[in-house]
């Protein structure tokens, strides 16, 4: 865990992360190893299992949460009984008492699982999030490339940023959309669970131009 300007930053693994000042939210919680602090919010990025996981979603969820998520998960979410469950689009915000969570586009552009079928194409409609927490803006990419999209995002506070390759950017990709983006300071996430290792993130240290802090996994 890291703690920046008052807003705890916990690595859950993989893409999963909790961030707590105050309130509490997690974006893609995935093989928790123990129950939870509930979540006030609770964000999925898209429907695929390492992202879209009931069993991890019932440890965080509770009938406080309002659950933030695309149209292709909200049928696999409701019957854990949130208050709410928010369907979202790119473009679109969802506001609370001290939390807001503006939605941004998250795809590939040069990762493939055929050719011409990239594994999160654009028109699918999947996401990443910015959080703000009593003003601190936290942007968690979710499963893309390098986008355009980036620049748009340029000045947040934090960005995680996935690093691994195959399905997202490699470690010099995501360097390169530190540029873009130039935040205050970056985490790498998207490794050591499905695919890469610890060595993305510490190529991707290298290569920032921004600081870089690399978390380790925690229950």
């Amino acid at each position: 865990m890291i703690t920046y300007e008052g807003v705890q930053i916990t690595w859950l693994g993989h893409d999963g992360f909790k961030l707590k000042k105050g309130k509490v939210a997690y974006i893609d919680p995935f093989q928790l190893k123990s129950e939870a602090e509930p979540g006030d919010i609770v964000c999925v990025t898209h429907e695929h299992f390492d992202h879209l996981s009931v069993e991890d979603l019932k440890k965080v969820v509770a009938p406080q949460t309002i659950l933030v998520t695309i149209a292709a998960c909200a049928k696999a979410v409701k019957p854990l009984r949130p208050k709410a469950v928010r369907v979202v689009k790119a473009g679109d915000k969802v506001e609370t008492d001290d939390l807001t969570v503006d939605v941004v586009p998250a795809y590939n552009t040069n990762k493939f699982r055929s050719p011409g079928s990239p594994f999160h194409p654009q028109e699918d409609g999947k996401v990443g999030f910015v959080l703000s927490l009593e003003g601190i803006r936290i942007y968690h990419a979710g499963d893309t490339d390098e986008i355009p999209e980036m620049a748009a995002l340029k000045g947040v506070d934090v960005a995680l940023l996935p690093v691994s390759g195959t399905y997202v950017m490699t470690a010099e990709e995501a360097a390169k959309a530190c540029k873009a983006i130039r935040p205050k300071l970056a985490i790498p996430m998207h490794y050591g669970a499905i695919v890469g290792s610890a060595a993305d993130a510490e190529a991707f240290r290298k290569s920032a131009t921004c600081r870089v802090e690399i978390l380790k996994p925690e229950p």
